[in-house]
């Protein structure tokens, strides 16, 4: 696992998304927990990356603060060239909106509405039109084209979390964030919705940026940036299994 720090632009300039000597601390005085100790890391666009490390090690902060979810205590969080830490909140909610895709572990479709409604909800409250060609084509890379009429209560988890990547995708967004996207799925949905993130990097061009504690779902990223302490604490390169479990349990002995 290498140890040093990941930069913060990519070989074509600057990073899809990153953090630059970030700090989040909750509480304050005695009982102040100090979640990221000087987090620097870039996400290359255009790949795959999962944020690994033991409970309490930060990496759900670090999603939270770079997706604009959370507010950093000091540093900075760049979504291309925006700084998103000196956004007041009117203009980054129009960016989370906009240029940021969320896909949940709790899928957070709406009952009410259909797949396909629910795949444009994002675009319709932004007053703009999807792109047809990308739509269709997005549409059948995740195999949702006979799904499309029916509400959330008539799809299995799988097809349910499909619709929810296919929302987050739609928009073309500058980074898509995953939060443990196979908790609620069964092995082989978990599998089937891996390969449709790692295909969206892949064939799309997507920039993905996942949290998961499973090193069999890390293993199918381009790239696992591990975290301790609420530091980095190193990166793997196209890993495997092994190579994820050997790093966790190196973090877990403290070596």
């Amino acid at each position: 696992m290498q140890r040093q720090s990941s930069p913060v632009a990519d070989r074509d300039g600057l990073a899809a998304v990153a953090a630059v000597d970030l700090v989040k601390v909750y509480g304050a005085g005695d009982t102040a927990v100090r979640a990221l100790d000087g987090v620097t890391v870039g996400f290359e666009r255009g790949r795959f990356t999962a944020i690994m490390g033991p409970s309490g090690s930060g990496k759900s902060t670090l999603m939270h603060c770079l997706a604009g979810l959370d507010t950093a205590t000091s540093g900075q969080v760049l979504l291309g060239g925006t700084d998103l830490t000196k956004q007041p909140d009117k203009a980054l909610t129009k960016a989370r909106r906009e240029r940021i895709g969320f896909v949940f572990q709790s899928f957070n479709l709406l009952p009410q509405l259909t797949a396909a409604a629910n795949i444009t909800l994002p675009l319709d409250l932004a007053g703009r039109k999807p792109d047809a060609e990308f739509h269709d084509r997005l549409i059948t890379t995740l195999g949702l084209a006979g799904r499309l009429g029916h509400l959330p209560s008539e799809l299995s988890g799988g097809q349910q979390q499909r619709v929810a990547l296919a929302r987050a995708l739609v928009s073309r967004p500058e980074v898509v964030f995953a939060d443990e996207p196979t908790g609620n799925l069964d092995s082989r949905a978990g599998a089937e919705v891996l390969n449709l993130l790692r295909n969206s990097a892949r064939d799309l061009g997507q920039t993905i940026v996942m949290v998961t504690h499973d090193p069999a779902a890390a293993a199918y990223a381009d790239r696992v940036v591990m975290l301790a302490d609420g530091r980095l604490a190193g990166e793997i390169q196209q890993p495997s299994i092994a190579t994820v479990t050997e790093a966790l349990q190196n973090l877990a002995a403290g070596r």
